[in-house]
């Protein structure tokens, strides 16, 4: 698989903050019922907190673009990011929306099923990444998902192109994507059910993953990682494909799993790793994250990763 070259290792995630509020079930409750859990916890989360707070810990050195609302939640968060070395320059408030919001259930089988309330992310716009137009320059790479506005996601993306700089997406939560994005895209990083979304092929296994693989490099995407949770990820660009099999553990949460597995995947790519020892670097990683509660309390530091 094809190396990259970066100049820096200095990643910008543009992506959602939002405080998360996790319960421990023994399975989902049925429409209308009624069913008492184990235990209940806050924790820090966001897929563009999470990623960011990935990359930081796996080695990267991060700005995060985003909003939070004035409130507890968002002083909460704020102090995080701080405490990881991300800045907090880059990261709005605003007084006319609350912080965002993650209810989570994590059953039994480390299964979560997750609803959002976006609140401030909603108001993040394409005026506030010109604001800050200065991060792409020379950066590694943008990593983008899509629990903010698709016109901002999108006007990130025009925006890191127009600098020279890499384009990473996560197309979570599963949507479909305007075509003019898929060009900018050097590096696509859906599961299972966004790729089967966003190709209409159900991909269960890696044989169906390399098909939708090429109908997305079809799209004009130069680099496709479906990450396919026990049965590893499957590598996709115009020089061929390989499967990478899973690291074997006993999962407990799966919550920030994925965005864990970016954070290292980008981390590798911006110290120049091949696009193959990047992704392990990622499963790696994602497989210590899974055997822990929580989204960023449970994501590891670069020196786990060795232990």
């Amino acid at each position: 698989m094809t190396t990259y070259k970066p100049s820096t290792r200095r990643l910008v995630v543009v992506g959602s903050l939002n405080m998360d509020l996790v319960m421990r079930v023994p399975r989902a409750p049925e429409a209308g019922e009624t069913l008492t859990g184990y235990d209940f916890a806050t924790h820090p989360g966001g897929k563009g907190a999470n990623q960011a707070v990935a990359c930081a810990r796996l080695g990267g050195e991060v700005s995060l673009i985003g909003r939070l609302g004035n409130d507890a939640f968002g002083q909460v968060l704020r102090d995080g990011l701080i405490a990881e070395g991300i800045s907090d320059d880059t990261v709005g408030s605003d007084d006319r929306a609350a912080t965002g919001v993650a209810m989570i259930m994590v059953d039994d089988a480390a299964q979560n099923r997750i609803t959002l309330a976006p609140g401030a992310n909603a108001k993040l716009t394409p005026a506030h990444i010109d604001a800050q137009a200065g991060l792409f320059d020379g950066a590694a790479m943008l990593i983008l998902q899509l629990e903010v506005p698709m016109p901002t996601v999108l006007h990130a993306a025009t925006l890191a192109r127009r600098h020279g700089c890499p384009v990473l997406l996560n197309p979570a939560p599963a949507t479909s994507l305007p075509d003019a994005i898929w060009p900018m895209i050097d590096y696509l990083v859906p599961n299972e059910t966004e790729a089967t979304l966003l190709t209409g092929i159900i991909v269960t296994d890696p044989a169906s993953a390399g098909e939708a693989a090429k109908r997305l490099l079809d799209k004009g995407v130069r680099n496709v990682l479906i990450t396919l949770g026990s049965q590893g990820v499957l590598l996709a660009n115009g020089q061929g494909t390989e499967h990478l099999p899973a690291f074997v553990v006993k999962a407990i949460d799966t919550t920030a799993a994925g965005d864990t597995f970016i954070g290292g995947l980008a981390a590798g790519l911006a110290e120049g790793m091949s696009l193959s020892d990047a992704a392990r670097l990622g499963q790696r990683a994602a497989s210590i994250s899974v055997t822990r509660h929580g989204a960023q309390p449970s994501i590891p530091y670069r020196a786990e990763l060795n232990s």
